[in-house]
């Protein structure tokens, strides 16, 4: 269990997905950059085998915003996407209607 405290750490926001690119050195994996009002960040995401480029270009998703970037596979991540595991799926958590990038999830 964590605290509220703890929980309170996180920054949530939403982002628009901009571009979609396949990782280089990774199957599973696909580089994301996102408008998270005004300004632009990179994230790798373990999707690939569960959307197209065609599905996540537009899409709005729920980013943990103040996750210190890590490498993946050799490929920068400035933050993590947020998605459901059902079973053997994987569902990317958006928002119900547009709002506007950068936008804070409470």
């Amino acid at each position: 269990m964590i605290t509220l405290e703890d929980f309170s750490k996180m920054d949530l926001r939403i982002a628009t997905i901009k571009a979609v690119e396949p990782h280089p050195n990774a199957n599973k994996l696909l580089v994301l950059k996102v408008d998270m009002g005004g300004e632009e960040r990179q994230l790798v995401a373990g999707i690939k085998t569960h959307y197209t480029s065609e599905e996540l270009v537009g899409k709005q998703i729920v980013v943990v915003a103040n996750l210190q970037p890590a490498k993946l596979r050799g490929v920068e991540s400035q933050g993590m996407l947020l998605a459901a595991a059902d079973g053997g799926k994987v569902i990317i958590l958006s928002p119900e209607k547009p709002v506007s990038p950068g936008s804070q999830v409470k």
